[in-house]
């Protein structure tokens, strides 16, 4: 079944006017079937995180993202090798309770998932996530091994019914129709995928916006909008490109912050948030030549995201 842009926008309406919190006038959206309101800007604590070097400097500006009404942190044990878990379990120490907490296992063995995430629990101070997500799907041949006997998604499950995890979820920037079929087959509560106007109908019309977004707004999942800068390689104003992300039927978008200037102005345009008309999502989109979405598309099946 398949669900066109106008549909799914429509339908969604209510995902698509933010309540605002007064006190930090930072809009938020319920996070699909997990039923939590989370601010629509996420903390990505991925490699930009790591470019403030300093553990304190990182710290201080995770903090400063709370102040300022960011209430999602998104952070993975590929991370820095746990590093970005550390600066965010230092943060979880007094404001655990301020926060929803998103973090990846890459693994696909079912053992090492199990002992992986006990050492993300202990470095992020914490004896449970809020999300956990199954790294980085990759393509079919992926998904086979997630779906093995002792596989990833054996262990998701029993993390979740053990409440290790309250919700489990999958991500991909690599291959939307491995996405789509991981997400029609599988209860996950969650999903995150490459969203951005660069990416919209690359190779023809097989982009996660297409393929996969429509199937986790059907089921309900909470949607996490990654790569919404496309890694910085689409030359258009940042407010522009997280706009695009927000006006389409996502709950928030997780973007890296490297600097603290970085980090107030994204609080700003997430705050001034309206949404983009359709009209003007398919100009931005198509000011992108052919050559360049699908160069860009060969760019994020090769990315490492770590």
């Amino acid at each position: 079944m398949s669900i066109s842009r106008r549909t799914f926008l429509g339908t969604t309406a209510a995902t698509l006017a933010p309540a605002q919190d007064q006190t930090t006038a930072m809009p938020s959206r319920i996070l699909g079937r997990t039923g939590a309101r989370v601010s629509i800007l996420a903390y990505g604590c991925g490699a930009s995180f790591a470019e403030y070097g300093a553990f304190e400097q990182a710290l201080a500006t995770l903090a400063r993202a709370l102040d300022l009404g960011i209430s999602y942190i998104d952070t993975a044990a590929a991370y820095g090798d746990g590093q970005s878990e550390k600066i965010a379990g230092a943060l979880m120490k007094t404001r655990r309770k301020e926060v929803w907490l998103a973090t990846k296992i890459r693994p696909r063995g079912y053992d090492e998932i199990m002992r992986l995430l006990d050492a993300s629990l202990a470095r992020l101070q914490t004896d449970h996530v809020d999300l956990l997500h199954i790294h980085d799907l990759q393509g079919t041949d992926d998904l086979a091994a997630i779906e093995a006997p002792h596989g990833a998604l054996k262990a998701f499950y029993r993390i979740r019914d053990e409440k290790k995890a309250r919700f489990i979820g999958i991500t991909s920037h690599k291959d939307a129709a491995a996405l789509k079929t991981a997400l029609e087959r599988h209860d996950f509560d969650c999903t995150q995928m490459s969203l951005n106007p660069a990416l919209r109908g690359a190779e023809g019309e097989d982009s996660f916006e297409s393929l996969a977004l429509p199937v986790a707004v059907r089921k309900n999942m909470g949607v996490i909008a990654m790569k919404v800068l496309a890694q910085s390689r689409y030359k258009a104003p940042v407010a522009q490109l997280m706009r695009y992300a927000l006006s389409l039927p996502v709950s928030c978008a997780a973007v890296g912050m490297p600097a603290p200037k970085v980090l107030e102005e994204d609080v700003g345009i997430a705050k001034a948030f309206r949404p983009m008309p359709d009209s003007e999502m398919k100009r931005l989109a198509d000011s992108l030549s052919a050559a360049h979405k699908a160069g860009l598309d060969r760019f994020f099946r090769r990315h490492v995201d770590a």
